[in-house]
């Protein structure tokens, strides 16, 4: 049975979108012009159009037209930062290196598994350094399902998490952050004793419910602040609390 025309042309856009080809930001086409495009009618156009907006791929801009969603997050502690900018704003010089690049079968278990991915994953460990010393190592596994340009992406030169902030839309992002001791392996990698107190960055990203990527980030402990701001909880008339 042929695919009605609004889901076409929605999954082409979509398309454009995850390859990275209109990264976060970019105006697509307007509804006439996409209808010329198609030969359709407008309101099959704009069923298209809506339903990447359902999927968190565009926001629907009154008379500006439609735009790649850009990153964000709701009601989160931490933003998704890029490491180099964290690095350089300490005034410190970064530094990176690719340590192993792996194209697999996706895994169902583990921080992995919460992707649901149905096709090849790319398996990425890599090092970030603050004026020449270690300042944190990453295991990140990308769904290329959900960004099949990144096979291609040279991340021997780029880090994976400033690239995909640069080319892949998201739409929710979760973390989970904890306490470690460093294994034989891992401080090898930072340059610290076995067992030296690290903090550990685990991070999810979905698009429409789409898993993206899950990414560790290990820190030696000295080397990392979390840090929050936060207002007053706010109180009801009767007094009671109404939000934390």
């Amino acid at each position: 049975m042929r695919q009605p025309l609004h889901l076409r042309i929605s999954a082409e856009l979509a398309a454009k979108i995850r390859s990275g080809e209109w990264p976060p930001g970019y105006r697509i086409p307007f509804e006439h012009e996409l209808t010329a495009r198609y030969g359709c009618a407008r309101a099959t156009v704009s069923k298209a159009v809506e339903a990447l907006a359902a999927a968190g791929l565009v926001d629907r801009r009154r008379r500006a037209g439609s735009f790649v969603a850009q990153p964000h997050v709701e009601a989160a502690i931490l933003e998704i930062a890029d490491i180099q900018a964290e690095v350089e704003a300490r005034g410190q010089a970064y530094g990176y290196e690719l340590l192993s690049r792996r194209l697999r079968p996706p895994r169902a278990e583990g921080d992995e598994g919460r992707l649901k991915a149905q096709g090849p994953a790319l398996q990425l460990i890599c090092r970030h350094r603050a004026n020449g010393r270690p300042f944190t190592v990453e295991e990140r596994v990308i769904n290329l399902a959900a960004a099949p340009s990144a096979e291609t992406a040279d991340f021997a030169a780029t880090a994976p998490g400033a690239w995909l902030l640069a080319h892949v839309a998201w739409s929710e992002a979760e973390h989970r952050i904890a306490a470690l001791g460093a294994d034989p392996v891992l401080a090898g990698l930072l340059a610290v004793a076995p067992g030296h107190a690290c903090l550990r960055l685990t991070r999810w990203t979905w698009r429409g419910g789409e898993g993206i990527t899950a990414m560790r980030q290990t820190f030696p402990g000295e080397a990392y602040n979390l840090v929050a701001r936060f207002t007053p909880a706010a109180f009801g008339s009767d007094g009671t609390k109404t939000t934390i």
